[in-house]
């Protein structure tokens, strides 16, 4: 793959990091489109189950908080969030595939919703509920770059960032809610490594 060097655009990137109430997906959601009603990013990343908030302690409520990607009221909230103020949004989120539940998170654009990631390294419980992903580490080509997604706890394997990293990604989301304390340390390392 050619070197991309000095030719990507300078982009502004942000977060909305924020304590979501459990369960209250339309409270999240709000909360989330009146705080960036007036950004102008290029990206935005939410964090890992920032609409139905996090920890889920039963099968039950994996169930009954998680939704089809891309039919789903939040993907179908932050797609048409994307068209109508003209950025990106990475955002984590459960999702149902049949009887199936996947800590997922999609991305989205200026045309709507562009694609999604299945976490592959469930933390802890999340086994317990969630299936490991299926997707496999992927990058999406965009007009700020090649945006790659990993959630929360991949960050501890190095061959998440070293998959995205050689599928050519410029830019590697990382919708999160870390209970560990040695990923902002090993975050820039994660980066030089690749």
């Amino acid at each position: 793959m050619a070197e991309r060097g000095n030719d990507l655009p300078e982009i502004k990137a942000g977060f909305f990091q924020f304590n979501p109430h459990f369960g209250k997906k339309e409270e999240n959601l709000g909360k989330v489109l009146s705080a960036v009603k007036d950004s102008a990013l290029d990206l935005l990343v939410l964090p890992e189950f920032f609409a139905t908030g996090y920890q889920f302690v039963s099968k039950a409520e994996a169930a009954e908080l998680s939704e089809e990607i891309p039919k789903g009221v939040t993907t179908e909230t932050l797609s048409e969030l994307s068209r109508r103020q003209g950025f990106y949004v990475v955002a984590g989120l459960p999702e149902r595939e049949g009887e199936r539940f996947f800590n997922s998170a999609i991305l989205t654009g200026p045309g709507g919703f562009i694609g999604s990631y299945r976490k592959t390294h469930l933390f802890f419980e999340e086994k317990l509920y969630f299936s490991p992903g299926d997707t496999g580490f992927r990058v999406w080509d965009t007009t700020i770059g090649r945006i790659g997604i990993m959630i929360c706890f991949d960050w501890f394997f190095p061959e998440s960032m070293r998959s995205l990293a050689l599928a050519g990604a410029d830019i590697v989301a990382h919708p999160s809610n870390l209970v560990l304390p040695y990923c902002p340390q090993a975050m820039p390392t994660r980066c030089l490594e690749n």
